[in-house]
């Protein structure tokens, strides 16, 4: 089947990883296959708070316990099956006040229906340029295979995150290998307005001896999402992580608005 076909071409990279970074702490999010129809605009904010995260630098990237990550994005359908969208990203650190943290280019793209596919598949490509503290000194590429499945009420999704640092190797002659960071959600629809989710977020980490520690990440966020209106969805949900690698308690929020 070409979906596990793809998940495990995916896998198989992982494990030629090698620093795993933090989970994304400006969007956390499980994209779905379908993209915005044509000539529609969306504008989605981003609120999220890490009341228990990172304590200490790793490299130039700042401890993320107490921050508050504000991101804005603005998508725009250019055909039935292509959108793209750029970000505005800002952070509040304690002691430090508010701060731009960088910025994102993306573009997704999905199967036309005609296709007539058992499961709905997209991808996504995502340009980064963070602020060193917010993401590491250079800029990354994102590409994530996605594939979806709605079973009545019920939908399920797999985004196959491949992240790579596109400074690698300039500077301390180090390579970088791609990232594994696979994401899923669980759905079901309770209502017109109200449905339940589960979401997990992870990078795979190794260890370099016995007594090394892991430098996996595993999140599991439980949330809901509102329909507040034909233009208006919430989403709010409180994650924990069971590893120290990443950040274990976190409080995030996601509010869409079409036009």
């Amino acid at each position: 089947m070409k979906t596990r076909t793809v998940f495990m071409i995916a896998l198989s990279l992982s494990a030629l990883t090698g620093h795993l970074s933090a989970q994304d702490p400006f969007e956390i999010v499980v994209y779905p296959a379908a993209t915005l129809t044509r000539g529609e605009w969306e504008l989605e904010t981003h609120l999220n708070y890490t009341a228990r995260g990172t304590t200490t630098f790793d490299g130039t990237v700042a401890p993320t316990e107490h921050q508050t990550h504000l991101s804005f994005e603005l998508s725009h359908g250019i055909t039935s099956w292509w959108e793209a969208s750029a970000y505005f990203l800002s952070a509040y650190r304690p002691g430090l006040g508010a701060q731009y943290a960088g910025w994102r280019l993306r573009s997704r793209v999905s199967a036309p229906a005609r296709w007539k596919l058992p499961v709905e598949v997209g991808f996504s490509a995502e340009l980064e340029a963070p602020r060193p503290a917010y993401g590491g000194a250079s800029p990354t590429l994102e590409l994530s295979p996605i594939v979806a499945k709605r079973f009545g009420a019920l939908r399920l999704g797999l985004n196959a995150n491949l992240e790579r640092d596109l400074g690698a190797g300039e500077a301390g002659g180090t390579e970088q290998e791609w990232e594994f960071e696979p994401s899923a959600v669980a759905a079901y629809r309770l209502s017109s307005v109200v449905t339940a989710r589960v979401e997990y977020h992870g990078a795979l980490g190794e260890k370099t001896g016995p007594l090394a520690a892991s430098t996996a990440v595993h999140q599991i966020f439980p949330g809901v999402d509102l329909d507040l209106g034909k233009e208006i969805a919430l989403g709010l949900s409180v994650g924990f992580g069971t590893t120290s690698a990443g950040n274990r308690l976190v409080f995030a929020s996601r509010l869409e608005l079409d036009f």
